[in-house]
């Protein structure tokens, strides 16, 4: 079965840090890109991060730079997302994607809640 499970949501206070991690099982990573997206209440998903499938190739939400890093370890079959100096409109829940087009999976996201 496939499946993406994301951890390492939670509250946390402006400008803190949290790292979110997602857990792929039922298939392995290596052939796919892997990317973080978040729904903040009252918004449109919008894209965090992307990583290349061998991990040579990142790209982020304009926002997101400077402060959030993408990372995978295709062995373990995971993905990270280390979020720095986040802000209360950071405040989203984030999914983590597998895709190789035409296929793409989501895992069923986590909390994350910046706030003081």
């Amino acid at each position: 079965q496939v499946q993406l499970v994301e951890s390492g949501g939670g509250l946390v206070q402006p400008g803190g840090s949290l790292t979110l991690s997602c857990a792929a099982s039922g298939f392995s990573i290596s052939n796919y890109a892997m990317s973080w997206y978040r729904r903040a209440p009252g918004k449109e998903r919008e894209l965090v991060a992307v990583i290349s499938s061998a991990g040579g190739s990142t790209n982020y939400g304009d926002s997101m730079k400077g402060r959030f890093t993408i990372s995978r370890d295709n062995a373990k079959n995971t993905v990270s997302l280390q979020m720095n100096s986040l802000k209360p409109e950071d405040t989203a829940v984030y999914f983590c994607k597998a895709e190789r087009r035409p296929t793409g999976y989501w895992g069923q996201g986590t909390q994350v809640t910046v706030s003081s």
